[in-house]
């Protein structure tokens, strides 16, 4: 393993957009939801959240995830219920209804990551839908380490099940397969893929 540090580390680039204006902060802990308050958005400081729903059956059906720098809010959507769960320890800071036009890079940026989830989540065979959503999240949260990617988030079998549209079972055996063909490696509950292209083009063989 690289000696380099493998704490969590989700900063992007700060939005050009942004003031210099200072804006409250709020923080929040892991699994804690951030509140629906009116004429308010949310803009992430530091840590990982994301995005849910769920149906009349109770099953739940995640929407996106967030990180440094993404603004999220319920303004931002008409999906009903609709909740934000901190996957990590967070700090927000709090965004003001006149002060929402000058986030247009964020609001664009949220608008890309969400289409790029749905056409991920469209995705068939279900090994190639997981493949290309590691990917995603290798560029989201990831970092180069010497064996390949690190996707610095502890993401649960069950959670990307909720994203993909499938079941942890389903998860569990695609993500073994992947570390029998050296795709990837486990480190304390990260993946570290060793090489997308090579990811991809492998599960797009399978026909699972």
């Amino acid at each position: 393993m690289s000696s380099t540090s493998l704490s969590p580390n989700y900063s992007h680039a700060p939005d050009k957009s942004s003031t210099c204006v200072k804006l409250p902060q709020r923080l929040f802990t892991r699994r804690e939801l951030i509140p629906h308050e009116k004429d308010v958005l949310w803009r992430i400081e530091r840590g990982a959240v994301r995005t849910l729903t769920w149906s009349e059956d109770g099953i739940f059906m995640a929407l996106g995830y967030w990180g440094a720098g993404d603004v999220v809010g319920h303004f931002l959507t008409k999906v009903q219920p609709y909740q934000i769960e901190c996957l990590t320890s967070v700090e927000v800071s709090i965004i003001p209804a006149h002060l929402w036009h000058q986030y247009n890079d964020a609001f664009l940026s949220h608008i890309q990551d969400s289409e790029e989830i749905l056409s991920i989540v469209n995705l068939k065979p279900m090994s190639l839908r997981l493949g290309k959503f590691l990917i995603w999240l290798s560029k989201k949260f990831g970092r180069d380490v010497e064996q390949g990617r690190l996707i610095d988030l502890n993401v649960t079998h069950q959670e990307i099940s909720e994203v993909l549209n499938t079941t942890r079972v389903t998860i569990t055996r695609i993500l073994q397969e992947f570390e029998e063909q050296e795709l990837l490696l486990r480190y304390k509950r990260r993946i570290i893929l060793r090489s997308g292209n090579k990811l991809l083009k492998n599960t797009a063989k399978n026909t699972v």
